[in-house]
Parts: structure tokens; C-alpha cells; sequence
């Protein structure tokens, strides 16, 4: 796992100021946070908090309004969500979206169109490595895999492409307890190979069990920032930040968990 104190500015995935609008009106309040590569960050919160819109919008799929996604010095706001992935952010939205009448393999295949065929091969390899279970299910229809192999795929999927940051949305969602214990090992070994991960999680005790940083966001913005080791030291700004919605913290109070 890699030291922050050792992380040079340009290898952080960096959100900084970032609005967000949908619907009747905004939903990200000016969100900004960094991502490191090789640790998992974690981003907690209560339902409507405005975590998947961020995820969407620095994936692309949403256009914020303002502030901006930056990796190497490089803009990655307002393009494209191939673009961005193909820049090395790749996201997997809450809800486990596949091609349900494609086969294991064909969704795979769909996930590395971009790649050439020695990098699509590498990529597949990697992801088998990290979940054999796909291996034996190959030929099977994702709408029929369980609710674990399916996340394992659109795991795999944002993956195979060799992504430096990945935002993970609700990775236990509608998982027996049982399944997600497999998957927590997968999404140490992940962040362990040095890719940054933002992990969203309804379960913040998983979380907070994985996590070197985690924010905490309320009402669309960032009420909390802090170790997880703190929260799990002191529970009781968990439930400040997290279980009241921050409403037990200032704006001043929050930026370093003080």
C-alpha cells in the first residue's frame, strides 16, 4: 500500500469544487477530495447524500456543473465517459449493470473493445487471476449469474483495462453477508497492486475495516474528513458525522476530523 507521504501531487486523482446537478436542482455542493493510488478511500453517507451523482460525474456520465476532475495535470471534466476511462478512472455505478443476454465472456469483450488484442488478452488473464469463479462461467448468460458473480463481473469489467483509479458504488448492495467476505479480499489485492480506490459502502464497519481515509458527505457535501482509524477508534464521531449527517460537527470542524 502506498504512503501518503510519499505520493507525489500528479499521481492523486484530484476533485476539486465539484457541483452537481439533477433534477429539481443540485445534488453536489462543491465536493472536493483526493484520491491516492494504492489506498482505499472510503466515502460514507446517508441515502440522497449526493455519493453516486459524484461518482457519475467524474466518470462522465453526468456533466457537473462546476469545479473540476484532474489526473496528471490532465482536465477530465466534461469528457467523455470512453475517454475518461481510457485516461485510467474507471467507475462501476451502484446496481450492477451488464449486458444481461450477454454471455460472461461477451461482456468481458465489450469492456476491452478499446484495447488491442495482447492488452485485452493480459487484462483478461488479471481479472481471472482475481476472480476464477468467472472462468468456470464463461459461457453463461450474466442476467443468470448470481448476485456475487455479477458484481465480480462489472468488477472485473472496470478493471481489465488496467485502470489507475476505480470508484466502486455500493459494493455489497443485495450481497449475502457470506458473498461479500469474498469480496473484501478482492478489493484489498485491488488497491494492494497500486490502483486508487474510492470505495462507496452502505456497511461503513466494512469500510472503515478497509479504508486509510474516509469523508463522510451529507446533503452534498463533505462533512467529515478524517483517518478511519479514527472512527473506528472513537465510534461516537461516526454517528456525529455519519448517523446524525454531520449535524453535530461545524463547517470549521470538519476538514481533519477536529
Amino acid at each position: 500500500m502506498t504512503d501518503t507521504a510519499v505520493i507525489a501531487h500528479d499521481q492523486v486523482l484530484h476533485i476539486h469544487d465539484l457541483a452537481v446537478s439533477r433534477g429539481a436542482g443540485p445534488v453536489v455542493r462543491g465536493v472536493s477530495l483526493d484520491i491516492p493510488p494504492g489506498q482505499i478511500t472510503a466515502l460514507l453517507g446517508p441515502n440522497g447524500a449526493g455519493k453516486s451523482s459524484l461518482v457519475l460525474a467524474v466518470g462522465g456520465v453526468l456533466r457537473p456543473l462546476s469545479g473540476s476532475v484532474v489526473l496528471r495535470d490532465s482536465e477530465l471534466t466534461g469528457r467523455r465517459p470512453e475517454k475518461i476511462r481510457a485516461a485510467g478512472v474507471a467507475i462501476v455505478p451502484e446496481g450492477r449493470r451488464l449486458l444481461g443476454d450477454l454471455t460472461v465472456e461477451e461482456n468481458l469483450q465489450v469492456a476491452t473493445y478499446a484495447l488491442s488484442r495482447e492488452q485485452a488478452a493480459q487484462g483478461r488473464a488479471r481479472v481471472l487471476e482475481l476472480f476464477p469463479e468467472l472462468e468456470k462461467r464463461m459461457g453463461i448468460e450474466s442476467r443468470l449469474l448470481s448476485g456475487g458473480e455479477q458484481q465480480m463481473l462489472v468488477l472485473a469489467q472496470a478493471l481489465v483495462s488496467e485502470p489507475r483509479f476505480i470508484l466502486m458504488d455500493e459494493l455489497s448492495l443485495g450481497l449475502a453477508p457470506v458473498v461479500l467476505q469474498r469480496l473484501i479480499p478482492a478489493v484489498r489485492s485491488i488497491a494492494d497492486s497500486g490502483i486508487g480506490v474510492l470505495l462507496i459502502e452502505q456497511f461503513a464497519t466494512v469500510a472503515l475495516g478497509l479504508a486509510t481515509q474516509v469523508h463522510v458527505m451529507d446533503r452534498g457535501r463533505i462533512r467529515f474528513t478524517g483517518l478511519a482509524s479514527e472512527l473506528r477508534e472513537r465510534p461516537e464521531r461516526l454517528q456525529s458525522a455519519y448517523l446524525l449527517g454531520g449535524a453535530a460537527l461545524e463547517p470549521d470542524q470538519v476538514r481533519r476530523g477536529a
